[in-house]
């Protein structure tokens, strides 16, 4: 319930944000690729403002996951390595453990008394 009022509360004046700029700027602004040639056709986009603003908060939030993605292998590489290693633990300690119980089920070998 608290997290359903926690994504209202950032969503919802998030969404409305969005919308005005959307509608505020809606004129077409060229992108130029090209740095020595602004002016070159074959390299530039042309789109509304607000789309340009939303594609590179996207590509922002892709390349960042990427990127947290790629340094965090090392924590995900040890975290395998080390339930690969629990697991093989945990087998021996059940072999034991049956072997244990054979041993208490056959009981003590009974010692003559002289």
């Amino acid at each position: 319930m608290f997290s359903r009022l926690v994504a209202l509360v950032v969503f919802v004046p998030l969404g409305l944000v969005l919308i005005v700029l959307a509608v505020a700027n809606r004129q077409d602004v060229t992108l130029a690729l090209n740095p020595f040639n602004p002016a070159d056709q074959m390299l530039s986009v042309s789109a509304p403002l607000f789309v340009m603003l939303i594609l590179s908060v996207i590509l922002g939030l892709l390349l960042g996951f990427v990127i947290a993605w790629i340094s965090q292998s090392k924590h995900r590489k040890r975290a395998r390595r080390e339930a690969k290693a629990a697991q093989h633990w945990q087998t021996e300690a059940d072999r034991h453990k049956t072997r244990a119980e054979e041993i208490a089920g056959q009981g003590l070998p009974q010692i003559a008394m002289k």
